[in-house]
């Protein structure tokens, strides 16, 4: 049986570093673990407790989590905060039983970015995930020149997201023993 991981990423732009790490973790994920990239929590509207009928795909997001074994989460920083994107994202899922208790590595792709990643990790603890440390990496792939489908081709990039992997992995199945 294969692990299932969800991967979702804070920013829209085309050629989003934090896009590229994600796809990264999905090139270099261990045997047995499949990561799937959710898009369209990009195109949510934006969160209303007021809201009656949730939207399709956020009804998709709902089962993909609940389906998923652990979480992945890139995002960049913007101003000193979390995007937009992904605060949205996880506003529609604060609710979502499943969410509490879920396994979450936190990925930025900004060694320099500690704002957002603690503002993010604070917003995770506040919904009961299972926010796995030894899974959590600040890598610096912006500004190192690399794009970011090569993310995984560059060794000073391959071994810490491999590392982060493995820990997660590792998380998974303890979690899954104590059971």
């Amino acid at each position: 049986m294969s692990l299932q991981l969800l991967a979702l990423c804070g920013s829209q732009r085309a050629r989003s570093m934090s896009a590229g790490l994600l796809r990264a973790c999905r090139d270099l994920a261990p045997d047995g673990v499949a990561i799937h990239l959710f898009e369209h929590h990009l195109d949510f509207p934006l969160f209303s407790p007021e809201r009656t009928e949730i939207p399709a795909g956020v009804l998709a997001l709902q089962e993909a989590i609940t389906a998923a074994d652990a979480l992945l989460i890139a995002s960049p920083e913007y101003a000193h905060g979390v995007t937009g994107t992904i605060k949205n994202t996880l506003d529609w899922v604060v609710n979502h039983a499943p969410f509490a208790g879920k396994p979450v590595a936190v990925l930025n792709p900004s060694y320099q970015s500690f704002h957002a990643d603690e503002a993010l990790k604070e917003t995770l603890r506040t919904m009961s995930a299972d926010l796995v440390l030894d899974a959590c990496l600040r890598i610096p792939v912006i500004g190192s020149r690399v794009e970011p489908d090569r993310i995984a081709s560059e060794p000073r990039f391959a071994a810490p997201i491999t590392a982060a992997l493995r820990a997660l992995v590792a998380h998974i199945g303890r979690a899954n023993n104590s059971v």
